[in-house]
């Protein structure tokens, strides 16, 4: 036998070894494409209605977008919704998914552990992402069990949205994020910057850091009074603006946005003015409020369903104590009616609900209160995909079909444009490039 020269041998071994590193390239390439042909596709960074598409996936993310029932080669999967719009995967800003409201509600805080809530958490999850809500962010929990489940959805032990949350409220003694509202001397305490309890800017400091090892993704404050606790104002202030621009400026030392809960008008003007990056629902919020919120570019989160559920369980007999009662007929009938005026003043709207005031997996009615409140259906849809993202700081990946993006994909069976109620109505959700309805 004749022997190639050692230089030709070496190219050849590199041509073999190069056609082989190709083939394995192109089996990877392809070993993990799926395309989802849809009737119509909902473009929300232009805002328009799309005709017949198909997505292409690679992985957890979107690799390309074609016009009409494209065939792509070697892809694993083929999803056909030929009478389907697809819309990215929906985003709720304000969620509690540790907890979901009933008569019992306030027994419950002395009969049932942290791990009951978490074990009912991984439930309400569930019932969310079905609805078509592929991310949320969680305001507020009892003992930062929505980190937990942050985590075992992160890591596939349950199925659910991507999380971003905020642990513990923070507030002030006696407040709206205080949970020993209504105990008994005994059993209330004195609880401090560890329990998210603040009153003065260095506790500030000191309870956003805890937040920070604790391991939360963002910060909720309660500037003003709320509804559902056991205290008897809805509006009244409950931090000074030095106390929320504490809290301000350590969150966005650690990369956090801040979400303030609040009611009342001047500790929405607070809050806007301390800099946080959205009021969640500002019931009372008045033209000047609706001004600085402009000027300083913060986001208003109406959660109308919230208001609306509340004034309803009002007046079933036996529901609320007759404190939050009274509090909840105040809110209903005007969260609405702001939503909307903030909408035509220009604030910059993002969708929220505060499921767990209701039964989770309803989030979607948000949508037709939101359009009932005088808001077209296109820009309701988009303030929960792409002004939510950007609310989230999240845009980067989320908040519409593109490529690059996570494939969080959802279908309702028609156009939702013309019947925002579909938006109930979800009958395929795809989180990452996973199926999971």
């Amino acid at each position: 036998m004749h022997s190639l020269p050692t230089a030709a041998l070496a190219i050849a071994v590199t041509l073999a070894l190069s056609a082989h590193a190709a083939e394995a390239d192109k089996a990877t390439a392809t070993a993990d494409i799926k395309t989802i042909h849809c009737g119509h596709l909902i473009d929300t960074a232009a805002g328009k209605l799309l005709g017949e598409s198909t997505i292409v996936i690679e992985g957890a993310r979107i690799k390309e977008i074609r016009a009409g029932n494209a065939t792509v080669t070697g892809a694993k999967q083929a999803i056909d919704l030929p009478t389907s719009t697809c819309l990215p995967g929906l985003i709720d800003s304000h969620v509690h998914l540790t907890m979901e409201f009933s008569p019992t509600t306030y027994s419950d805080k002395f009969r049932l552990n942290v791990a009951d809530f978490a074990i009912r958490s991984t439930v309400y999850a569930r019932r969310t992402l079905d609805a078509g809500f592929t991310t949320v962010r969680n305001l507020a929990d009892i003992d930062n069990e929505s980190i937990a489940l942050r985590n075992a959805i992160n890591a596939g032990i349950v199925p659910g949205p991507r999380i971003f949350t905020a642990g513990k409220a923070i507030g002030s003694t006696g407040g709206h994020a205080d949970s020993t509202d209504g105990y008994r001397k005994d059993l209330a305490g004195d609880p401090g910057p560890k329990d998210g309890i603040i009153n003065s800017p260095e506790d500030a400091w000191k309870a956003v850091r805890q937040h920070y090892k604790d391991g939360a993704d963002a910060i909720k404050i309660m500037p003003s009074g709320g509804v559902l606790d056991e205290s008897t104002s809805v509006d009244n202030a409950q931090m000074t603006i030095e106390e929320i621009k504490a809290v301000v400026a350590a969150a966005h030392d650690y990369g956090f946005t801040v979400a303030a809960h609040a009611h009342g008008a001047e500790g929405i003007r607070r809050a806007i003015l301390g800099g946080v990056d959205s009021i969640e629902h500002g019931t009372y919020m008045d033209d000047a409020d609706m001004k600085l919120a402009k000027e300083h570019g913060t986001w208003l989160v109406p959660t109308i369903i919230a208001g609306k559920t509340a004034e309803e369980m009002a007046n079933k007999p036996g529901v609320y104590p007759p404190q939050i009662a009274t509090k909840a007929r105040l809110v209903g009938p005007i969260i609405q009616a702001t939503a909307g005026k903030a909408y035509k003043a220009g604030v910059k709207i993002a969708f929220g609900t505060d499921a767990g005031v209701y039964p989770h997996g309803n989030n979607a009615r948000e949508f037709e209160y939101m359009v009932e409140a005088g808001m077209p259906p296109m820009f309701a849809i988009q303030a929960a995909t792409l002004h939510a993202a950007q609310l989230l700081k999240q845009n980067k990946d989320l908040g519409s079909i593109a490529a690059g993006k996570y494939a969080d994909v959802i279908a309702v069976p028609g156009n939702p444009l013309d019947d925002i109620k579909l938006m109930q109505k979800v009958d395929f959700v795809m989180k990452a490039g996973e199926r999971y309805k």
